[in-house]
């Protein structure tokens, strides 16, 4: 992502951006209800509600989001909720600081935003533990849009192409009527 778009993107954390909801999906809470608990990260975790939301139910968290603001919001929150979680700026097609593999990568809108998702494949597999899961929502980019915004059939392709195999698939629009899903992949055995 260029200088200017993180730029952008970090001062809507001085407002509040249409996608920071601060209320958890109703998908992550059936993620949660029907696995155990274990290593979560928050890819592009933003200011920290599904973070917060994982930690009270006995997730060890870590978030990141490239926003530094988005993560000084969310240190405030966890502090205040009083729980545990690991957070910091980093790159998601680089994930520089992320050590470690994960049972569970949530990710609400940052693949769909890529223009590098190869990158950010390479590392979801380093980081996602044999058997673990992704939970991603992204925007389906609209066949007659070629240039907008989200997911490519080509896209979800690319995934299949990986470790990963496509557990549900559930498809819907958001607030603003433009299509959308929420997939749940798991990472095959190695």
């Amino acid at each position: 992502m260029n200088f200017l778009r993180k730029l952008q993107f970090n001062f809507w954390y001085f407002r509040n951006p249409p996608w920071d909801s601060g209320i958890t999906p109703p998908e992550l809470f059936e993620f949660i209800q029907s696995h155990p608990a274990g290593r979560a990260i928050d890819i592009g975790c933003g200011t920290g509600t599904n973070v917060i939301t994982l930690a009270k139910t006995g997730w060890q968290v870590t978030g990141l989001d490239f926003a530094p603001r988005a993560i000084q919001i969310a240190k405030r929150k966890i502090k205040k909720a009083n729980v545990q979680a690991t957070l910091f700026t980093d790159d998601a097609t680089r994930m520089n600081k992320v050590t470690g593999q994960f049972d569970l990568a949530l990710d609400l809108g940052c693949f769909h935003s890529l223009e590098n998702k190869a990158d950010y494949l390479t590392q979801l597999d380093r980081i996602l533990a044999p058997n673990g899961f992704w939970l991603m929502y992204g925007f389906l980019k609209p066949n007659s849009q070629p240039t907008a915004p989200g997911l490519a059939d080509s896209d979800l392709d690319t995934i299949s192409a990986q470790a990963l195999t496509l557990l549900t698939r559930r498809n819907g629009f958001d607030k603003r009527e433009r299509p959308s899903a929420w997939f749940l992949y798991q990472k095959s055995k190695k």
